[in-house]
């Protein structure tokens, strides 16, 4: 295997050296620069391009988002990030998923961590998953500008709940979800369910922002509230989403539960418990979409929606920042439609 030659930008001395001494104990990696701050960054990546780059989120200067908005309209190269577990931090890192980052690591104790060594196998991991994913950074790059809120639905009251969407994905989809949730039209009468793979303290962040593009409303996933039409609930970070029906006839609706059940698959939360709960629960069939993400997490789950008269929807590989999840979906044969991921909003409201 070629080496992996890898810069790192950090305005820590301390954090360069050491995150550089977990990189180079790899025998398939190498640290080829280190920089202080998005500029000294911009500068070395044009002299030696490595074939990724960590990138701390917060730094003196050039800020990272601004560094990567230009990595990613001048030469695209594959960026992970590391964030602190600050609300700043959070947000600064979805809006960095959102501009092309392939992947982030949550730093264990705050900006400066003594302990990053506890993260070092996911660094080492999340490295090698953005080397293989050069060749899926494609254009166009979302701008730095806030983005204009989207005119939300204003029916009154709550609707029967008629259609449910199961959204599932992992690295990359952020950026995904992006270019899906934001589409999805306000009539599309329907309530969405989402499992995103990402630690506690994100997926809030990832949910308010994606709230103020959409026309939907989005929000992360509280234990108790009841799933409607026209809004989009995110699993939080460390809990599986599962659901509950209550009443019956025309009074039944779904009540999202959230548990800390052990890891299924590695995960939690997991898309596989998320479509089983609903499949048990929810009385129509039901419309899965399995997007970019490593592993098969959802193919079962896509199984169930099969069996039980569902359709089942899957990114199409030319778009997926690592093609795990879809492949697996596909080459199970449970796949009703292999779609790029510009068109799957489309999809979607085709197909409920």
């Amino acid at each position: 295997m070629r080496e992996i030659k890898v810069m790192v930008v950090d305005d820590s001395a301390f954090m360069r050296k050491v995150i550089s001494d977990i990189i180079n104990g790899q025998p398939d990696m190498t640290v080829i620069a280190t920089a202080r701050n998005g500029e000294e960054a911009l500068a070395k990546a044009k002299m030696t391009p490595p074939d990724v780059i960590t990138m701390d989120v917060e730094m003196p200067v050039m800020d990272s988002l601004q560094a990567l908005e230009r990595i990613m309209s001048e030469r695209p190269l594959p960026v992970v990030m590391l964030s602190s577990l600050t609300k700043s931090g959070a947000d600064a890192t979805v809006r960095a998923l959102h501009l092309g980052a392939v992947d982030f690591i949550a730093k264990p104790s705050g900006s400066l961590s003594l302990d990053i060594n506890k993260v070092a196998q996911d660094i080492i991991h999340k490295i090698k998953v953005a080397a293989a994913a050069k060749d899926k950074l494609f254009r166009p790059v979302p701008s730095l500008r806030r983005v204009a809120p989207a005119a939300k639905d204003v029916s009154v009251g709550p609707k029967p709940l008629d259609k449910i969407v199961l959204i599932g994905t992992s690295t990359g989809g952020p950026k995904a979800l992006h270019e899906v949730i934001p589409k999805l039209p306000p009539g599309l009468g329907a309530g969405v369910l989402v499992v995103q793979h990402m630690p506690p303290g994100f997926t809030r962040s990832l949910a308010e922002r994606l709230n103020g593009m959409s026309a939907l409303t989005v929000k992360e996933a509280e234990d108790g509230e009841p799933v409607q039409n026209g809004s989009v609930y995110i699993a939080p970070g460390d809990y599986h989403l599962k659901v509950k029906k209550i009443g019956e006839g025309l009074k039944r609706r779904l009540q999202i539960i959230l548990t800390k059940d052990p890891l299924v698959g590695g995960h939690r939360p997991s898309v596989d418990v998320m479509i089983e709960s609903v499949l048990q629960e929810y009385w129509s069939p039901v419309l899965a979409v399995i997007m970019t993400g490593m592993g098969s997490d959802g193919t079962k789950g896509s199984a169930g929606v099969k069996r039980k008269g569902g359709k089942v929807i899957a990114e199409d590989s030319s778009t997926c920042i690592v093609y795990g999840m879809p492949k697996s979906v596909i080459e199970a044969g449970y796949a009703d439609k292999i779609i790029p991921l510009p068109l799957i909003a489309k999809g979607i409201a085709e197909t409920v």
